[in-house]
């Protein structure tokens, strides 16, 4: 890097207020942390909603996945909507989602109601994962854009580790996550019920942080706009306004044409590249770690009490390595932590499947034939497990969103990171759906297919994804 990047680079960073810019941005990650607990709570109720309402194992697999289907519309109208409305204004609204879904699930009557209940609190999951990088990346400077931008996920698997802690710490309680707790309430529904704090809390901060300069000068309130921006910069503001003015459209309002090539007949490459990016963070199986997880470990010998620790380690795994994300990733850039996690991830699912492919069938934890591993077996398929989550953690967690957020140019930001985030949501939820009826017929199989899945996630990077780091947003093009 020259010597006058370098000084560009930390005079850029000295015009910030950066104690100011980090708050606001955590509020703004406080969505991610919602979106973590939200998708993550199923994880210890879903043995016991199974059987209170007797389901079986397709309609389980719904139930879990359905609050995906909500995501995916939450993306991609979060996207339309923070243009029309502002940033701060859909952030509130996720919390409403939130706060209705977690009041819904937790006193479902049966299957049907729940699965609604989790697709509203899915519109927020898919509110919040759009609004909160495409935030941060407005109001953040160049020079630690990555590490402000890498709060969505730390505060994402924050939101895992919380909901998994309180999942088990209240079956331990209880004496199980089906027996009744307080209230005559079975702990279970109080494992949704407690997202409420988190809900409320992130509405009431929403309300408290500015709206996004950039939103401001697409509206052409640029009195309002300059005030934003002198309290967050500290010098510059004059030419930090042209520079975004001359790459925001004020006459018109944005829409899917802007994502079109000259021809009109297809979407630019960049948003492709930004939807195959989102489609691979979750064919890699990811969540199926943290949605089925305590299942799985149960089903392959474990104890309810032992799977639902090991889940919980997982998830503080996740939590320290995505720490180590964030003091890496505007060091090394995006690019190469990517393709470092990409040639992790594909070692440790292929261990996996090797492990999976030495199982025997024995008695499972209700008394049904199911996998049964041995104890050195067992042993290393966890650790392979934790592995694959470290690579993840440190890699294709926070940079997928960090390149979501600053990727695109100011034209067209919010509606092709509402694009990608939607594709990211159905992705996930095609992986969700697919797990059980896919580890019923082969675990060998579905974590094979997980490892051929991170390979060519390797090969997409290295062809295809650009370098970001360092560049502002309005050289995005």
């Amino acid at each position: 890097m020259s010597t006058r990047n370098v000084s560009a680079r930390s005079s850029d960073e000295e015009s910030f207020h950066t104690g100011r810019v980090v708050i606001i941005s955590l509020v703004a990650a406080l969505g991610g942390f919602l979106f973590g607990f939200d998708t993550a709570v199923i994880n210890g109720a879903v043995d016991a909603v199974q059987e209170t309402f007797g389901m079986n194992a397709g309609l389980t697999g719904f139930v879990v996945s359905s609050a995906l289907l909500g995501c995916i519309a939450g993306a991609y109208l979060a996207g339309r909507l923070a243009d029309r409305w502002g940033r701060t204004r859909v952030m509130v609204l996720a919390s409403a989602l939130f706060t209705v879904s977690a009041i819904g699930s937790g006193l479902a009557f049966g299957p049907w109601d729940l699965i609604l209940w989790r697709v509203v609190g899915g519109l927020g999951v898919g509110a919040a994962s759009v609004i909160a990088p495409a935030y941060i990346a407005e109001v953040a400077p160049p020079s630690i854009r990555g590490r402000l931008g890498s709060l969505q996920q730390l505060a994402i698997v924050s939101g895992i580790f919380v909901a998994l802690l309180s999942d088990a710490w209240l079956a331990a309680v209880a004496g199980g996550a089906i027996e009744e707790l307080w209230l005559g309430i079975q702990a279970w529904r109080w494992m949704f019920l407690t997202e409420l704090v988190p809900a409320i809390t992130y509405g009431v901060l929403a309300l408290m942080i500015p709206e996004s300069p950039r939103y401001l000068l697409a509206k052409g309130l640029v009195g309002e706009a300059r005030d934003v921006l002198r309290t967050i910069q500290s010098s510059g503001v004059d030419n930090r306004i042209k520079e975004i003015r001359a790459t925001v459209r004020e006459d018109r309002k944005r829409s899917w044409q802007d994502m079109l090539t000259p021809s009109g007949r297809n979407l630019l490459p960049i948003v492709w590249i930004g939807i195959v990016l989102s489609v691979f963070q979750q064919a890699v199986g990811i969540n199926v770690i943290f949605y089925y997880s305590t299942s799985l470990w149960q089903s392959v010998g474990f104890t309810e009490a032992d799977a639902l620790t090991q889940t919980v380690i997982t998830s503080v795994t996740n939590i320290v390595v995505t720490i180590v994300a964030i003091a890496l990733i505007d060091k090394i850039g995006r690019r190469r932590l990517l393709m470092t996690g990409s040639v992790g991830m594909t070692v440790s699912l292929a261990v996996m499947a090797l492990m999976f492919s030495t199982a025997t069938m024995g008695p499972g934890p209700d008394g049904e034939l199911a996998p049964q591993l041995g104890d050195t077996q067992g042993l290393v398929a966890l650790i392979a497990a934790n592995g694959f989550v470290v690579f993840f953690g440190m890699s294709w967690g926070p940079a997928v969103w960090v390149l979501l957020g600053e990727m695109f140019n100011n034209r067209i930001r919010t509606a092709a990171l509402g694009l990608a985030a939607a594709a990211q949501w159905l992705a996930n939820f095609a992986v969700s759906t697919a797990f059980p009826p896919m580890a019923e017929f082969s675990l060998t199989f579905t974590y094979g297919f997980y490892a051929v899945s991170a390979l060519l996630s390797l090969l997409f990077v290295a062809k295809f994804i650009p370098e970001t780091t360092g560049r502002s947003l309005e050289d995005m093009e």
